[in-house]
């Protein structure tokens, strides 16, 4: 098999855990839905939990193994472990290190299951302690540090606020008290931002969102070193179930052939319309990291190789009701949650979320519309939004 280590990004993209299939001479590896696999001559000293060998697909699979592969390339670390759900991965970081007493410092926004993880559950029935911050705030960080501190996990861009936090800083901070640091990197991609060549020990993905990028498959990624990535493939995949399936797992290897291409357009194409809704009369805030107005856009600049990927959020001059009317009256916008499909996405967050105190004071008032912007045309994106506008009064 040929080595890639030294291509490109884009030639890692379409070769890396891909070869010729030895069976047929198929150019493309095929969907191994086996959940069993043969065993060798003599098994009495095989490790049947062993999530490097196949053996059962809920300790591995082919598809799986191929797909960690490739992950691991694009991210350049040294193993990888994929799981059924983003959030499964996210789990399984926090079932793998926490401990009881250990303290996390974690993004105060962040995915909702995050917030329920650590505000709730493990708080509850492990004694886990947890400091919400503004991890965009470096002081905010360091003021939060521990002794016992075992983690700090960041979501940047941040969901749903695109807040951006300083990688390489942070993880200068978590080394002095001997902590893990956790990168959701789902909005950016490893195309964008790579967060172990800053400094993180352990980057995630949301594999469901722009790495698969058809909206037809979940999954969830973890990258890092070696020992770190074995502790949670024995703990979290193997002990908790969440194996992905081999078919999911062969969608997200076909979907990540044309990652680069996409993140270049979807943040192309995000990058025009938060220009327009900036300068809309009646839209009461953007934030997006591409535009100079983003508090934290010089850390984006620095750590996003000048992309901004293609998600952002903005409000408008209106209440609950006239939110609602302006998604109904959007034509080529979908209404719907997640992010990254080919499509153009966008949900309204109403003023009681469950988070609503964390929120920048901008979301806080009438709530906020999050947009995935999608492949379509820029100027046909823009197009939906005017007419909508137009159809509530703005």
């Amino acid at each position: 098999m040929a080595d890639f280590s030294n291509s490109d990004f884009l030639t890692r993209c379409i070769h890396v855990g891909n070869a010729i299939d030895k069976e047929t001479g198929a150019i493309r590896r095929p969907i191994t839905m086996a959940n069993s696999y043969r065993l060798p001559d003599d098994a009495s000293t095989l490790n049947w939990s062993d999530p490097n060998n196949l053996i059962y697909t809920r300790t591995t699979s082919a598809n799986q193994i191929y797909l960690q592969e490739r992950l691991a390339s694009l991210e350049g670390g040294e193993d990888c472990v994929v799981l059924a759900t983003g959030v499964a991965a996210l789990a399984g970081i926090f079932f793998s290190f926490l401990d009881k007493d250990a303290h996390v410092i974690c993004t105060n926004v962040s995915y909702v299951a995050v917030y329920r993880l650590l505000h709730e559950y493990f708080p509850d029935k492990y004694g886990v302690e947890v400091s919400f911050v503004d991890t965009s705030n470096l002081d905010e960080v360091r003021k939060a540090l521990r002794p016992n501190t075992k983690l700090i996990h960041l979501e940047t861009p941040g969901n749903p606020t695109t807040r951006v936090s300083d990688i390489a800083e942070i993880a200068k901070m978590a080394k002095t008290v001997g902590a893990l640091v956790s990168v959701d990197s789902t909005f950016a991609s490893p195309y964008i931002q790579r967060p172990l060549e800053l400094g993180a020990d352990l980057v995630l993905h949301s594999l469901t969102k722009y790495i698969n990028g058809h909206g037809d498959a979940m999954g969830g990624a973890v990258i890092g070193r070696n020992e770190l990535i074995d502790k949670i493939k024995r703990e979290a995949m193997v002990n908790l179930g969440g194996a992905i399936s081999p078919f999911n797992a062969w969608l997200i290897m076909r979907g990540m052939v044309t990652l680069p291409l996409r993140m270049k357009q979807h943040s192309e194409t995000g990058q025009k319309v938060a220009e327009f809704l900036e300068a809309y009369p009646g839209v009461t805030f953007v934030a997006y990291p591409g535009l100079e107005s983003h508090p934290q856009h010089a850390v984006a600049k620095k750590q996003m190789h000048g992309l901004y990927s293609g998600v952002l959020s903005f409000g408008i001059d209106g209440d609950v009701a006239r939110h609602n009317d302006f998604v109904n009256a959007l034509q080529l916008i979908i209404s719907a949650v997640s992010i990254g499909h080919d499509e153009s996405l966008i949900v309204y967050t109403g003023p009681d979320d469950e988070r609503i105190d964390y929120y920048p004071e901008a979301f806080r008032k009438n709530g906020f519309l999050r947009f995935s912007v999608g492949l379509e045309s820029a100027n046909d994106i823009i197009a939906d939004l005017k007419q909508a506008f137009e159809k509530v009064g703005l």
